[in-house]
């Protein structure tokens, strides 16, 4: 199986961008820095050095998952969780939260129980939950299904934001490891536990909840709700320990569609995948889905969220700041294919 199989195009996206790019970019206010394409927009407060940084995304189809499961705290702390990651990136400390809530009905019990989780997540980070917005929509939604989308602001010193252009070839590829799928890809592992339960005659249910030996007898619906890890004090460290270049955090589109991010114009990544071990989660995915390796790593981070770029220099000393860190590659030039990451 491939993700577009499962119902997710990544093309249509990439269309659909360019289609109103130029519109956005007409928005754009002298205080903006910047284009359309970091993991956060920056916007300058006028009289001051600080810089604020807006990001914003849901949780995906994994809030099907966490409905089938009746597993619902997961997902509110899972957003807040991917919108604080994607301020980081861009070298923010997380200021505020809005959240965006919807369904057919409103369940007080289940928006308690997601929405609290929110809440605890950003207390967690030091940031408050300043707002939101809850709406009932009937016949949009089916019965018992809602959304999500939240809405995060940073700030960081103008002179500390993570820029790609001070990114040079030789630097040193950091990988964080990562909890699991996060919040990306789960419409293809929805469709690959849905095809292996039809055909084996069993509740797709069944087969997230059964224990299995290949998961260390942990259960499939364990490892896919897993939280989004946040990835806030382990920045803090190494930005103690070593100049950070930049960032990628690896959600939508997998390592090609996020690791180029965070480079400039001209220059790649070799990343050697025998640097760490792919978590069982991901294994289990690619066997019962037939899914080959380049369609995996489109799609999933594969066991790394976090891609932390520091001068060669400064790679001893990153490492010692974080005992899970893993040194995954190095930047190189761009090869004239077009391809920006090249496995080793």
């Amino acid at each position: 199986m491939n993700y577009k199989q499962a119902g997710v195009d990544i093309s249509r996206a990439e269309d659909a961008l360019a289609r109103i790019r130029d519109r956005v970019r007409a928005t754009k206010r002298p205080e903006v820095i910047g284009d359309i394409g970091a993991f956060g927009g920056l916007f300058r407060l006028t009289g001051s050095d600080t810089v604020l940084v807006a990001t914003t995304d849901g949780v995906g189809t994994k809030l099907e998952l966490a409905r089938l499961l009746d597993r619902h705290e997961g997902v509110g702390t899972d957003l807040v969780h991917h919108c604080v990651n994607d301020a980081l990136a861009m070298g923010a400390e997380p200021l505020f939260f809005l959240d965006y809530f919807s369904t057919s009905r409103l369940d007080p019990e289940i928006f308690a129980r997601v929405v609290g989780a929110m809440a605890d997540a950003c207390r967690a980070q030091g940031c408050a939950l300043l707002g939101g917005e809850t709406a009932e929509m009937p016949g949009m939604y089916a019965p018992g299904s809602y959304d999500l989308a939240g809405f995060l602001v940073g700030g960081v010193a103008r002179d500390r934001i993570f820029d790609p252009v001070a990114v040079r070839e030789g630097d040193v590829l950091i990988g964080l490891p990562s909890a699991g799928l996060h919040t990306n890809g789960y419409s293809l592992a929805r469709a690959i536990v849905d095809r292996v339960a039809a055909r084996e005659e069993r509740e797709a249910r069944a087969m997230l909840e059964a224990p299995r030996p290949e998961l260390r007898g942990g259960s499939l619906g364990d490892a896919l709700l897993a939280t989004h890890r946040c990835y806030l004090d382990d920045v803090r460290l190494l930005r103690t320990a070593a100049a950070v270049r930049s960032i990628a955090h690896l959600t939508g589109g997998g390592w090609e569609g996020n690791l180029p991010r965070a480079l400039p114009a001209g220059l790649g990544a070799v990343v050697k995948r025998e640097s760490w071990i792919v978590p069982p989660v991901f294994r289990l995915l690619v066997d019962w889905g037939g899914v080959p390796d380049t369609e995996a790593f489109a799609t999933w981070n594969m066991g790394i969220g976090l891609v932390v770029v520091v001068a060669a220099g400064d790679e001893r000393p990153a490492l010692r700041a974080l005992p899970d860190a893993i040194r995954i590659g190095t930047v190189e030039p761009a090869r004239p294919d077009g391809s920006r990451v090249r496995w080793a």
